[in-house]
């Protein structure tokens, strides 16, 4: 198959995939999420682009393991209000740019809050926010009745696990969306040139701030970049991440010239992206090796970080 992307810049590529690429990145990201995490007793919401490799490798997971597919009404705005309560899904993945939008009202809700109900609310966030960062639980036997409940119901009442990717998503907002809905919501990361996930955070990990780490179908290594000064050297490493696997595309479709620039001749695929290497092995994006401004003074700046703060500021506010 084809999925076009054109990524930051330039004009639209065609990836080329593989069915298989596809089928067995999803099986990789179940198997990394635990066996049998979601079945034919499980729902998801569909109302990401069909075209989007994150949505392709979704609606593949939902094939294979039975998951049944509700579609949205073709609004996005009623999404929340209408769709979700109507479908009650019990897993829902989506992308930053919503879910900072559900976080922006939750936030603005709570701190709206007076008198007793506002001291029990902070007492209530405080609380399930020390026992996230302890121990990775995300319920409490108490608050999760008597505050969360209603939070719950935004999502249909039903999840039980949610699935963020395709963009940066800062810890704040993971970490208050945890306790607010009393589930995980693990953050993965990718390409469309690797068939969407790679990368994934472990259920019940306490600590945010990172992506995770590789998923069953890709090997992972990094690049030193000397002009940038991110080396494997550094302490922790630092460099370039590139990919290598079955869920890699096998070019770009009548393009060979941007083929080379991403592909190695030994399959490795150059992702643009700095990552840090945790002593867990998890990886963490701090910047990005392409699309880079490099100012008078010398110091390079990634366009993409500031955009993410801009709209993260936008939909707090």
């Amino acid at each position: 198959m084809f999925s076009y992307t054109s990524g930051t810049t330039g004009d639209p590529k065609g990836v080329k995939l593989t069915h298989g690429a596809l089928c067995g990145t999803s099986a990789s990201v179940q198997l990394w999420m635990g066996a049998d995490i979601l079945g034919e007793s499980d729902t998801y919401i569909s109302y990401l682009p069909a075209a989007h490799s994150f949505e392709a490798a979704l609606f593949a997971m939902s094939i294979i393991y039975g998951v049944r597919c509700g579609y949205f009404g073709g609004d996005v705005l009623k999404l929340v209000p209408e769709d979700l309560p109507a479908l009650k899904p019990t897993f829902f993945p989506s992308v930053p740019r919503l879910y900072n939008k559900i976080f922006g009202k939750l936030k603005a809700g709570t701190e709206a809050l007076t008198g007793i109900k506002g001291w029990l609310a902070k007492k209530a966030i405080a609380a399930k926010m020390a026992n996230l960062h302890a121990t990775g639980a995300v319920t409490h036997g108490c608050y999760d009745k008597i505050i969360f409940k209603k939070m719950k119901m935004m999502m249909g009442g039903n999840v039980r696990l949610m699935l963020t990717g395709s963009a940066p998503i800062s810890g704040e907002v993971l970490n208050f969306l945890k306790i607010c809905f009393c589930c995980p919501l693990t953050e993965g990361y990718g390409m469309t040139e690797t068939s969407a996930g790679s990368v994934l955070v472990r259920i019940g990990d306490p600590k945010g701030g990172y992506v995770g780490g590789p998923v069953a179908n890709v090997k992972i290594r990094i690049k030193d970049i000397p002009e940038m000064n991110y080396l494997c050297t550094n302490n922790p490493p630092k460099g370039e991440v590139c990919f290598k696997g079955p869920s890699v595309m096998k070019g770009y479709f009548k393009n060979q010239e941007k083929t080379d620039e991403m592909l190695s001749a030994d399959g490795w695929l150059y992702s643009g992206d700095v990552g840090m290497i945790h002593p867990n092995g998890a990886i963490q994006i701090v910047d990005r090796a392409k699309n880079i401004f490099k100012l008078s003074q010398g110091e390079y700046i990634a366009p993409e970080k500031l955009e993410n703060e801009f709209l993260k500021s936008e939909y707090i506010a």
